[in-house]
This record gives structure tokens, C-alpha cells and sequence, in this order.
């Protein structure tokens, strides 16, 4: 009987041990490696074209889908009207059960640049290649490092909202310069 009473307070600690040292997201199984590598790029991609890296608080919310710890400083956005995630399988690069290439295609419209508020056309599709990894048990993007991908309605606002918030006159003449040419982009 003494032997079981040591025994089962080693395994409840053991059992905790281990549970505090699973790597977690949260209580979402968001990119659970029985799920497939699409899901976890497409949300990605969605919080990206809704401008969740447009600011360092919002980043937060990508970090469950990518590898990297840091979001580089861009100095332009890319502006697209969609994505598609080619879920075919034979459109990829398996390089093992879990390690895969998975095409997307944007629809861009140009590129939008911080520092001169200005916006260059340059309509196109772009086919980019994710590689998603399982790495402690969940799906991660682990590359490209890409700009951030924006949809023309998000950047839109976003360029509203600063000049409900902008002060200095010529900044002001060269925002509505730039949300007419994003309105105008097709």
C-alpha cells in the first residue's frame, strides 16, 4: 500500500509536468496536424487580407499560423481584390507527411507605399508557394516572409481612418490622392 501512495503522486506530477510543457495556441485546435495544411494557410491569408499585420497589436493574431517570432518593418503593402489556395494535391511539393509546397494565387492590384502615401498600379496574378511545416504538433507557415497581402476594401479604410487622424495639410492632399487611386484600381 506505502509503494502506491508514492507511485501516484510521481505519475500526477509527471502528468503535470507534461502539461505545462505541451506547446499551446489556446483552447482552438487551429492547425492540429489531423487537420489539413490548407486550413491553416487560409487563415492565415484571411487575417492578412483583413490587415492583421497592418500594426503590431493586430499581429498577434498570426502568430498560431507561422514560424517566425518577428514581423519585419515593410514599406509598402500589397493591395489584392482575392487569393485561392490551390487545394489540389498534385499542385504540391510534399517533401514528407509533414513538410509540404502549397501554391496560392493573389489577384493584385499594385502596391502601396508608407512613406510617400502613394500607391503604384501594377494589376496581376501572383503565384506564390507556402511551405507549412508540423512543428510541435500543429501546422506552421514557415515560408515566405512575405509584405503584407491587404484586400482593396481593408486598405481602403485604413487609409480613411489616418486621415480622420492626420494634422498636417500636405500629408492630408497626399492621402486623398491615394485613397482615390486605390478606389480607382481594378
Amino acid at each position: 500500500m506505502r509503494g502506491m501512495l508514492l507511485t501516484r503522486p510521481s505519475l500526477s506530477l509527471a502528468i503535470a509536468l507534461f502539461l505545462l510543457v505541451l506547446p499551446t495556441d489556446g483552447p482552438a485546435q487551429t492547425g492540429a496536424l489531423t487537420k489539413d495544411p490548407t486550413d491553416v494557410l487560409k487563415k492565415y491569408l484571411m487575417l492578412d487580407r483583413h490587415g492583421a499585420r497592418l500594426e503590431a497589436m493586430s499581429w498577434e493574431t498570426v502568430k498560431p499560423y507561422i514560424n517566425w517570432k518577428e514581423e519585419p518593418a515593410w514599406g509598402h503593402v500589397v493591395v489584392i481584390t482575392d487569393f485561392e489556395v490551390l487545394d489540389d494535391i498534385k499542385q504540391w511539393e510534399i517533401f514528407g507527411n509533414l513538410d509540404v509546397v502549397i501554391p496560392v494565387k493573389f489577384q493584385v492590384l499594385g502596391s502601396m507605399y508608407w512613406e510617400t502615401a502613394g500607391f503604384l498600379p501594377d494589376a496581376k496574378v501572383e503565384e506564390i508557394r507556402f511551405r507549412v511545416k508540423g512543428v510541435l504538433g500543429r501546422w506552421r507557415i514557415m515560408e515566405p516572409i512575405l509584405p503584407p497581402h491587404v484586400g482593396q476594401k481593408r486598405m481602403i479604410g485604413y487609409v480613411r481612418q489616418a486621415m480622420l487622424q492626420e494634422t498636417d495639410p500636405s500629408r492630408l492632399t497626399k492621402l486623398t490622392e491615394l485613397l482615390d487611386a486605390l478606389r480607382k484600381a481594378q
